[in-house]
C-alpha cells in the first residue's frame, strides 16, 4: 500500500513539474479576449512601465485602469496587489 501511496504522490509532483515547466512561444502573436468592455464593466490592465501604461490609457477607453506591474519582483507584485485592491475595494 505505502509503494502505491509513494508512487502516486511521485507521479503528482511529475506532473505539477511538467506542468510548470510550460512555457507560451511567440507571446508577440497572442492575443488576449476581454467580455463585456462596452457594458459598462473596469477592466484593470498591469504594465511594466509608466510610458506603456500612458500609451495604452491614451488608445483605450475612460474604463481602462493600469497598473505598474513587473512579475519578476516581489515587492512590485506586492505594490500591484494593493493598488488593485485600491481599485476594487468599494465595488
Amino acid at each position: 500500500m505505502l509503494l502505491y501511496l509513494a508512487a502516486f504522490v511521485g507521479l503528482f509532483y511529475l506532473v505539477h513539474w511538467y506542468r510548470e515547466r510550460q512555457v507560451v512561444s511567440h507571446l508577440q502573436d497572442k492575443y488576449v479576449f476581454i467580455t463585456g468592455c462596452d457594458s459598462g464593466l473596469r477592466v484593470l490592465a498591469a504594465c511594466l512601465t509608466e510610458e506603456g501604461a500612458e500609451q495604452l490609457r491614451k488608445r483605450t477607453s475612460a474604463r481602462l485602469e493600469t497598473v505598474i506591474l513587473d512579475v519578476t519582483q516581489t515587492e512590485s507584485i506586492a505594490a500591484a496587489a494593493r493598488g488593485m485592491e485600491e481599485h476594487v475595494r468599494d465595488r
